[in-house]
């Protein structure tokens, strides 16, 4: 890959005495969307969660191995998560927009960050940037929660931007939409890929293949003891994972023979 933003080197993740995770390693493309696919159970969003340092906050996790952003080391005793997860933002499963006004949703992580510049410009091109601003931008004050499911979505995409991260990480982000919103959600991800580096777990192949450049197949392995490991199997251009895997356990899970 010529231009990886992360490169991760033997990524294990434990938690307590469990490895959920077993020796990681592949590179993410800067600017390009990335796919983790696989059954449950196999560690897709154990994995997402290492790139902002999101299971810093389970107790009991420990994150074994490697992982380079920008070429540095997340995991170095001088990184400061709160700062990684500023630069690599995420979205997840759930719209959980805060019980504020769609204006102070997106204004919240510019406030706390004291980003310099005009907060008004800054909400407007967040929410554009989101797909969202010309649906929201004559109920600004309106309360955030009577948004559709779908626009709650799109607005924590606009509250994720709006810090101007590097990175937008997105967790299942359609699991819980219909068709048309989800549709609106995949349009807004291609839209975002040309400035933003993107990975996104999803169950839904098609989605893999619809929007993705690149996806990683997962799937959960059982040691002599019969405890379930989550493994990284094969990571590929997506065109190709969907047409000539070169793994069996790749090609048996994207034609529905398990999963």
């Amino acid at each position: 890959m010529l231009d990886p933003i992360f490169e991760i080197s033997d990524l294990s993740v434990w938690y307590g005495d469990y490895q959920a995770v077993r020796d990681v390693t592949l590179q993410i493309g800067r600017r390009q969307i990335t796919a983790l696919i696989g059954p449950s159970g196999c560690g897709k969003s154990t994995v997402l969660r290492c790139f902002n340092r999101m299971n810093d906050l389970i107790p009991g996790a420990r994150v074994d191995g490697k992982i380079l952003f920008d070429g540095e080391d997340l995991y170095a005793d001088y990184v400061d998560p709160i700062e990684v997860r500023r630069r690599i933002g995420m979205v997840f499963q759930k719209p959980n927009p805060f019980p504020k006004s769609i204006y102070d949703n997106v204004a919240y992580g510019p406030r706390v960050n004291g980003m310099k510049g005009n907060l008004d410009d800054i909400v407007e091109k967040a929410l554009t940037g989101a797909a969202l601003w010309d649906e929201v931008k004559d109920k600004l004050k309106h309360n955030a929660l009577a948004l559709s499911g779908g626009q709650q979505q799109r607005l924590c995409i606009a509250r994720a931007i709006a810090v101007k991260p590097e990175v937008i990480l997105m967790d299942e982000p359609c699991s819980a939409l219909d068709p048309l919103a989800t549709s609106k959600i995949e349009d807004l991800m291609q839209t975002l890929a040309g400035e933003y580096t993107t990975i996104i777990v999803t169950h839904n192949m098609q989605q893999a293949a619809r929007v993705s450049d690149r996806t990683a197949f997962f799937t959960a392995e059982v040691d002599e003891q019969g405890v379930r490991h989550g493994r990284l199997v094969e990571y590929d251009n997506t065109s190709r994972i969907f047409s000539t895997p070169a793994d069996k356990r790749t090609e048996d899970y994207i034609s529905g023979r398990f999963g």
